[in-house]
């Protein structure tokens, strides 16, 4: 699984959707979905996005903007007009006295606001649930990241703008994969600027040696993998392998092979029905109690307990 790919394959299976907002002057909306990954992408007109406490950014036609969860967030076309409505989890809208909104900003298709050729004209897709695969991405990435039309052009706008009014069959496909590739196009640019702070496994990608075995274990993660094993398919010795990897990834093959494998465990108990036997051989061990024994090492709570509901009692850091 391609490490980008990977950030979205668990979301997209948990919910994600995309709606086209159109609003007319003042307008204001307060975002407190919780959602960990939004993107907003600026048609016409501007729009101010302001993270609580982080610095306020404006977007103006054909810039983008990607807001990390959980924490609240407020867009609008002034940093003084108040909120008129406020965004809640699940998708729930209310008056910010509390009254229930649902229904009354509905525009048609996938369209919301107070009015359909409105001045200002935002397509916004969300992500509402987030996985251990993730994360590992997301923790990477600032509250609030922004990328104006004159640092990168979006080739997907008018193609987004056009699919997302459509009710035809199928549609719903076409978004999620043109929501994905957004996404996907807009870290890649946000990443290859010298500020973002890209994790060490997505910069050692580019490396000959480290990112062959990286893609490797990404897309095999059941395959018996050895250190020698990994070193053959890279073509150098497994010293040096070993030196090379620890340098720009941090830790070394077989830990984040380690990581890579539970991270995924962690996500299919959550969204699968597989057995836990099923899941330990789709991910690279031979028993349900292999998985066990190593999961509960790290994550604190066996397989189970993490599939009905309980928490890590470790950060998510300790097996990136």
């Amino acid at each position: 699984m391609d490490a980008l790919a990977g950030l979205l394959e668990g979301p997209r299976a948990r919910g994600a959707f995309m709606i086209r907002a159109c609003f007319d002057p003042p307008w204001c909306i307060r975002v407190e979905d919780r959602a960990p990954l939004t993107i907003m992408l600026v048609v016409r007109g501007e729009a101010w996005v302001m993270p609580d406490g982080q610095e306020r950014t404006l977007l103006r036609a054909g810039d983008l903007a990607i807001a990390r969860g959980p924490d609240p967030y407020t867009c609008a076309d002034d940093p003084a007009t108040e909120p008129q409505a406020v965004i809640l989890p699940g998708g729930e809208c209310a008056y910010p006295d509390g009254r229930s909104l649902k229904g009354h900003w509905d525009l048609g298709v996938r369209s919301w606001g107070d009015r359909l050729d409105g001045s200002t004209v935002l397509l916004i897709g969300t992500y509402l649930m987030q996985g251990e695969i993730t994360g590992r991405l997301l923790d990477a990435l600032p509250p609030l990241l922004s990328l104006t039309s004159r640092e990168w052009e979006c080739p997907l706008t008018p193609i987004l703008a056009e699919e997302i009014v459509r009710d035809e069959p199928g549609q719903e496909v076409v978004l999620d994969r043109l929501l994905d590739l957004l996404v996907i196009a807009a870290l890649r640019a946000w990443f290859s600027r010298p500020e973002a702070e890209a994790p060490a496994w997505y910069r050692a990608l580019a490396d000959p040696v480290v990112g062959r075995v990286l893609r490797l274990v990404q897309d095999d993660p059941a395959h018996p993998w050895t250190v020698a094993s990994l070193a053959a398919k890279a073509g150098v010795s497994r010293a040096a392998l070993a030196r090379r990897f620890a340098e720009l990834v941090g830790e070394p093959p077989m830990a984040h092979l380690t990581g890579w494998r539970l991270a995924l465990a962690a996500d299919r108990l959550r969204d699968s029905e597989d057995t836990i036997g099923a899941i330990a051989h789709q991910v690279g061990y031979g028993s349900a109690f292999a998985l066990s024994t190593a999961f509960k090492r790290v994550y604190g709570v066996s397989p189970q307990e993490h599939r009905t509901g309980r928490a890590p009692t470790v950060p998510r850091g300790t097996v990136t």
